[in-house]
């Protein structure tokens, strides 16, 4: 963060100080939640969770260096005192970017945020010092931790943005204003919170209502929910997409044997080819969103293009693509899942076959309400119309409607079956995986399908020590 008194802190959040000699020591190092973080000249936020209260912690990070505690009562050390130590957090955050003055570039959807912030941050990196959301540290606390990283030598700041209701957004656009807007899609990722793809719609929307004048939306030309939202804003908008009436669009699209996009990308500035390192014919519109922003802030087709093509995935348990001493692929894709996403992979696994044997081993997708029925059964239709050689699903009810899915699609029992937890996943896999497999792991956070993942890294591993 940018150095602050806490006095300037205290008079920004509205707080009162408790035992600090000195009001004037700045506070030189980040702004952190987690006690570990903590170090010289930090700043440590004490909230109070369900199992864990932050102000428990509080001398302790005193010890490790940390200038004072934000906390919502007295601690015994420096500390500043507020009411709401979320809200104090927002306000801080808010000054410290209207004091910086930096590019700010917000996006959100229901797929692919993650995914496409990681590639914007890499392509506007080569550009100029890039602050972006770590992960999917997207919501009411994560992005203000976020923009608080920045600093008098960040040009950009690159802001992921979730929602789980409406005004979600409007609240986040109210912390850090953007001046770049960009909606990826409209999908089914939280349909069971939102009742339907229209809400959802009018939720995400409220980022392009944030926008200045003189700001720009950058909005898929390929989703009719997403293009409408150009009704919604006063700034410039530029569109995105394989339509050919967008701005920045994608020709010649193919995958290459591995499973690799490769595309022309077309810019107002120019074309370029791009192929990608990343997995799955999903990652073009992603790619073409990055280079929408990345054109709206002045970097040409060839210098766009080239930075997709090294571009790499910066945050974990997406589409990690590992092979195993003995040949054996795993895809670890199992940080979340929707429709959406879970279809992407599907048609990205098929890709990377290639004539190998497929796995897919799926899960739950949460929060789809009265659609989970109807998804799940559809997800394990697809899988079988892709030729998956096995699909393996895990866990309870939900994970029996993708195998029936799969069965009434004409997997009779052989390319299909159903197993109770991780464990009995990974005991099939280990009983069954040949050289050249190729093993999707997909679902919903809550189900930690990462640990099959990780099971069949480590056996993979076990395997060659074996052998040698």
């Amino acid at each position: 963060m940018i150095a602050l008194s806490l006095a300037e802190i205290a008079e920004v959040v509205g707080g009162q100080t408790y035992d600090i000699p000195d009001p004037s020591v700045r506070v030189t190092g980040p702004v952190v939640r987690d006690s570990r973080e903590a170090g010289p000249g930090s700043l440590f936020v004490a909230f109070v969770g369900e199992r864990v209260d932050g102000h428990d912690f509080a001398r302790q990070v005193v010890e490790t260096g940390a200038v004072a505690v934000l906390a919502s009562r007295p601690v015994g050390v420096p500390a500043i005192v507020v009411e709401d130590v979320q809200t104090a957090l927002g306000a801080l955050a808010r000054h410290v970017v209207a004091k910086l003055g930096t590019t700010l570039v917000a996006l959100t959807g229901s797929a692919g945020k993650t995914s496409t912030k990681d590639l914007i941050a890499q392509v506007l990196q080569r550009k100029a010092p890039t602050v972006w959301t770590p992960g999917s540290l997207n919501n009411e606390i994560g992005l203000p931790l976020t923009a608080l990283g920045a600093t008098e030598e960040t040009r950009f700041l690159v802001l992921e943005m979730g929602a789980r209701g409406i005004g979600h957004i409007r609240y986040l656009a109210g912390l850090t204003p953007p001046k770049i807007g960009l909606v990826l899609n409209v999908g089914s990722a939280h349909i069971g919170e939102f009742g339907g793809r229209e809400q959802i719609a009018l939720a995400k929307g409220e980022l392009v209502e944030a926008l200045p004048e003189e700001g720009a939306a950058i909005l898929n030309a390929d989703d009719p929910l997403v293009r409408a939202m150009a009704s919604r804003t006063k700034a410039k908008v530029l569109l995105f997409g394989e339509s050919g009436e967008a701005d920045v669009r994608a020709e010649n699209v193919r995958l290459t044997d591995s499973g690799q996009p490769a595309f022309r990308l077309h810019t107002p500035s120019g074309a370029s080819d791009v192929t990608m390192r990343l997995y799955g014919e999903h990652h073009v519109s992603n790619a073409l969103a990055a280079a929408a922003v990345a054109h709206e802030l002045g970097m040409s087709a060839e210098e766009i293009a080239t930075a997709l093509s090294e571009a790499g995935s910066l945050s974990r348990w997406r589409m990690e693509v590992t092979e195993r001493p003995d040949g054996v692929t795993i895809v670890n894709d199992a940080y979340n899942a929707n429709p959406e996403s879970m279809r992407a992979a599907l048609r990205a696994l098929a890709a990377m076959g290639n004539g190998r044997r497929t796995w897919a081993v799926l899960g739950k997708m949460a929060e789809l309400g009265g659609e989970a029925l109807a998804e799940h059964d559809a997800v394990g239709r697809l899988a079988v119309r892709l030729n998956v050689s096995k699909l393996v699903a895990v866990g309870g009810r939900e994970a029996s409607w993708l195998q029936l899915g799969a069965y009434n699609e004409g997997s009779w029992g052989e390319e299909s079956v159903h197993v109770s937890d991780a464990q009995a996943a990974v005991d099939l896999l280990r009983s069954e995986l040949r050289p050249g497999d190729v093993v999707l792991v997909k679902a919903s956070r809550s189900v930690g399908l990462e640990s099959v993942a990780q099971a069949l890294l480590d056996s993979g591993v076990e395997g060659e020590v074996a052998a040698r």
